[in-house]
């Protein structure tokens, strides 16, 4: 059955989605290198200009709205200029701030790109990595519980960068809630939490991650390794739906009822920042319409490709997605 791809991207604008986890600042310097400095064998970067964008979590978000969906944002950052700066970005972009909590205790993260030539030249992080206390976590849960039962959405999203926002007991907490109003979750997991997100409906790692989480050796990819792995998974998380980015060899994805691998589409690779960012917030979207795994991973398959030809972290085009579905998967 053929897909109407301008029907299924016009069904993005009804959907309503959260996304909980590390919001970030991603600061770009951008500049050029004519000499090595005279105090160390390194290079003098002539600043040019100074771009701030959306990134964490908050670029997942970037993502869906991009595509047409209506987002909350739920994280904890700080009450400094950062935190504003990156509060102005997600309001600039019709992302909704409005659950996001600010404290003087902890400071946002920021990453400080340095760029010259469209190459990384330096990363400065400035962030807090230890996980929120107990009175954050209860006001975090709150604003969750507020948002489902007032805004009734079809999926949250966590996605988790070991920053300390997603403690065990608000993936729990949050999961439960979701599960009991019938909410699709999807999670992007870290190592540090890998186990804790019992119960998700998407459980989206990388081969590397899945690799350190289930301590294996696994060289040769094929399907009936990738599936094995999915048994190994749900045995542990009990959740339906397993999604395993796979870098330049594609995605595997594996559900109830079907599994396989979409091979990546050839691309001039440019920078592969936030393109897992993209992927889960493209196949969340994908599946809250139409319930289709296979789909789901073409469609984000195709996205995660379209990305990594920016440099930078930056959100999907929806007008460029669907003309290359509508041109790859006829």
């Amino acid at each position: 059955m053929t897909t109407d791809f301008k029907k299924l991207f016009g069904e993005f604008e009804a959907i309503r989605a959260g996304v909980i986890g590390d919001i970030m600042l991603d600061t770009y310097w951008w500049g050029h290198v004519e000499r090595i400095s005279p105090e160390a064998p390194v290079p003098v970067v002539t600043l040019d200009k100074r771009e701030y964008r959306i990134g964490g979590a908050g670029n997942v978000a970037l993502n869906l709205a991009s595509l047409g969906a209506s987002v909350a944002t739920f994280s904890i950052i700080g009450n400094e200029e950062e935190g504003k700066i990156l509060e102005g970005l997600l309001q600039d972009n019709r992302i909704d701030t409005g659950y996001l909590l600010k404290i003087d205790t902890r400071i946002t993260t920021n990453k400080s790109r340095i760029i010259s030539r469209n190459q990384h030249m330096m990363r400065l992080d400035s962030e807090t990595t230890h996980d929120i206390a107990e009175e954050e976590e209860d006001r975090l849960i709150s604003q969750v519980s507020s948002y489902l039962d007032r805004e009734k959405p079809q999926v949250i999203i966590f996605e988790d960068y070991n920053k300390g926002v997603l403690t065990p007991r608000v993936i729990r907490e949050v999961i439960g809630l979701c599960r009991r109003r019938q909410v699709v979750t999807a999670v992007d997991p870290k190592r540090k939490n890998f186990f804790a997100y019992d119960g998700v409906t998407i459980f989206k790692p990388n081969l590397k991650e899945v690799r350190e989480g289930l301590n294996l050796l696994l060289e040769d990819i094929h399907l009936s390794a990738l599936q094995d792995i999915h048994l190994q998974l749900a045995g542990r998380l009990h959740h339906p739906i397993s999604f395993i980015t796979l870098s330049e060899k594609g995605i595997f994805y594996q559900d109830a009822d079907q599994s396989g691998i979409i091979p990546s589409h050839l691309r001039s690779i440019a920078d592969v920042s936030g393109a897992g960012d993209t992927v889960i917030a493209v196949a969340s979207l994908v599946y809250a319409a139409t319930k289709d795994v296979r789909l789901m991973a073409e469609v984000a398959n195709i996205a995660g490709g379209l990305v990594c030809e920016e440099v930078g972290t930056v959100a999907i085009n929806k007008e460029r997605l669907l003309h290359e579905c509508e041109l790859l998967l006829k």
